[in-house]
């Protein structure tokens, strides 16, 4: 796993991490208003509630207090709380703490707020005070009871007899006069009326009601945020590589990551990398196709010019017809030599890997060569040494591996002065075995000594004083690289040229 893995794990973690964190912040927010709720008691002063205080009234009033002990005991999602006046007990033996009789106190000393408290007395002469108590969530909404729970208690209730639930003469659900109930009013619900508005100072909403929703949208936007960068970060180099794909259908070849590839450091900007390079070594291959082409055409276009000269001069001389035909002839071997050789690179370029591969005696390859180089060199006044030993075998094709040493030797002779010698000098080791082929020459500037292997270059020092067409050595260096060895030149100190070719031991 590379670093384009870590980057992903690590991005979508971070946004886990801020949903998650935004989430748990949101339900424990929500525990601790809970908590709160539970642990301060609150004095309902809705609308509905001070009904339901009214109904009380009216219960203990025709009832007594079994009636009134009853209807608290049906109470579910609220309590009602009637505790006497000299004892300071509940009438169901609830606890009530100090804080919870101060804030009832405060409201029934309050005139504005008389009938969310109130102080009721029994037919017997027992004081009671009476008020509501909401267990639920602390704020719902508008109002402090549902619609529902608020008509189940009032079924529940006796009717009074002016034909209002649970009130007093002609008293309606809401207080209304006819026994209809009035319309719901601020935190309060009627019969037909609809759901009541803004509660009162009783329903505020807590300091943080909103908070738990604000972090939650901050948790999702900030998730939101590291998606957005994830994918502009990995999308970016992917819309630069599509871009240069583009580019190199329409021809061009030219890099376009180095420098966005040393500012990133993942697998996509060694994509980006690797792609540069094949597209130069593809810009390189199609230049030097157009230049072996350009090559071609000059070096074809020499010799079918002589022979055009050649063949007007025997039309206009016939009596020099033979040495005219001799001038066909050899022109027409030089056109022969250099489509042969062309060939023999085009395949090599186009099939790298060896046809055959066999066992070949190095030794004895080199002592043949050099026998058939000799008779040539005898004739230009120039020798063949061979020195040293080496008794191993090379796996190859022989009739790849033959004309490739061959070329470099017969290169050396046509370089070396006459009465010069060329050396070829083996020697092995236990992983590798070299052949060096020394002349003395005037060897090659040290700018063109990697120049000199490819196809048609020639050494400004000699091109104008040695036939050939410049392919022996590219073609050498491609039979050698299939083999798995090197081929490389350097000039000796004494003067002339040292091609040292290197291959593996079988």
């Amino acid at each position: 796993m590379g670093r384009l893995f870590w980057k992903f794990f690590l991005s979508i973690l971070l946004a886990q991490l801020a949903a998650t964190i935004g989430v748990g912040t949101v339900f424990w927010l929500r525990d601790q208003s809970r908590a709160q709720s539970n642990a301060h008691p609150v004095i309902d002063t809705s609308r509905a509630a001070e009904f339901l205080i009214d109904s009380a009234a009216v219960t203990l009033k025709h009832g007594g207090k079994e009636a009134l002990r009853e209807l608290i005991n049906e109470s579910t999602r609220y309590s009602l709380y009637v505790i006497e006046d000299d004892t300071g007990h509940d009438m169901l033996g609830r606890l009530v703490t100090p804080e919870l009789r101060a804030e009832a106190a405060a409201l029934l000393a309050d005139g504005s707020r008389h009938n969310v408290v109130r102080m009721l007395t029994a037919p017997d002469g027992t004081r009671y005070l009476v008020f509501l108590r909401w267990l639920g969530e602390r704020h719902r909404g508008p109002g402090a009871l549902p619609q529902d729970e608020l008509r189940h208690v009032l079924r529940s209730g006796t009717h009074g007899p002016g034909g209002g639930v649970l009130g007093g003469p002609g008293m309606g659900l809401a207080g209304g006069p006819d026994g209809h109930g009035g319309p719901g009013g601020p935190g309060g619900l009627g019969d037909h009326g609809g759901p009541g508005g803004p509660g009162g100072p009783g329903g505020q909403p807590p300091e943080h009601h909103f908070f738990p929703y604000i972090t939650m949208i901050g948790a999702i936007l900030a998730s939101l945020l590291f998606a957005a960068l994830l994918a502009w970060y990995f999308s970016r180099p992917i819309r630069a590589l599509r871009s240069a794909f583009e580019a190199a259908a329409a021809g061009d070849l030219a890099p376009r990551f180095g420098a966005a590839g040393k500012v990133r450091g993942d697998e996509l900007a060694d994509l980006g990398r690797d792609f540069d390079r094949m597209s130069g070594r593809l810009r390189t291959l199609m230049e030097g196709q157009r230049r072996l082409l350009h090559d071609v055409s000059h070096e074809l276009r020499s010799p079918l010019a002589r022979l055009h000269a050649a063949i007007g001069l025997a039309h206009q001389q016939p009596e020099r017809l033979a040495a005219s035909l001799d001038r066909i002839e050899r022109e027409s071997v030089r056109m022969d030599k250099l489509l042969g050789e062309l060939l023999t690179l085009s395949r090599l370029d186009a099939a790298p890997a060896l046809p055959v591969k066999e066992d070949i005696a190095i030794m004895e390859l080199v002592e043949e060569i050099a026998s058939d180089a000799r008779f040539e060199a005898e004739q230009s006044q120039r020798r063949i040494e061979v020195s040293g030993l080496a008794i191993v075998n090379v796996r190859g094709a022989p009739d790849l591996l033959w004309p490739a040493i061959e070329n470099v030797v017969r290169n050396a002779i046509k370089h070396s002065p006459p009465g010069g010698a060329v050396g070829i000098d083996v020697s092995a080791s236990a992983a590798q075995v070299s052949v060096a082929v020394l002349d003395q020459g005037p060897g090659v500037a040290p700018a063109d000594l990697n120049a000199i292997f490819e196809p048609f270059f020639r050494s400004n020092a000699t091109s104008n004083d040695v036939d050939g067409h410049g392919l022996g050595l590219a073609i050498a260096q491609r039979v050698i690289s299939a083999h798995g060895g090197t081929i490389v030149a350097q000039n000796r100190d004494g003067g002339g040229l040292c091609v040292t070719i290197t291959l593996p031991v079988a």
